[in-house]
């Protein structure tokens, strides 16, 4: 029996180096605009930048739209918002949610500790 598929899986190095474009790009890019971006730092086959788009289109991590024959991507929501998807999926999958959150709230620094508080204080506030 298959297990099934919930929520965001992590990113692999390369769709987070491409995510990192497109997060960073003020319009939607193109695969050849993505690939010489990355082909700076990095040699790339233009194909292997074009397939993992259009995976993380599929996984509707992206938003495609055509420019002509090509497609234009940009990211599907801001890096923080898939930051939090996963970290929800990972509290799903831990089994005991309460141990799971209090492993994590002991390993946090002291500044993360404060972010965290003010955020629990806003939603209080909010009812």
């Amino acid at each position: 029996m298959a297990s099934e598929e919930k929520g965001p899986r992590p990113l692999g190095d390369l769709e987070r180096l491409v995510m990192e474009q497109l997060w960073a790009a003020p319009a939607a890019l193109t695969v050849r605009e993505v690939h010489e971006q990355l082909s700076g730092t990095r040699e790339l086959a233009y194909t292997t930048v074009m397939t993992v788009l259009d995976r993380l289109a599929k996984k509707k991590l992206t938003d495609r739209e055509r420019d002509g024959k090509a497609w234009r991507y940009r990211a599907a929501a801001p890096r923080e918002e898939l930051a939090a998807d996963l970290m929800r999926d990972a509290l799903d999958r831990a089994g005991d949610r309460r141990e799971a959150l209090v492993r994590f709230v002991g390993q946090v620094t002291d500044e993360e500790a404060a972010l965290l508080r003010e955020a629990l204080s806003r939603l209080d506030e909010q009812g």
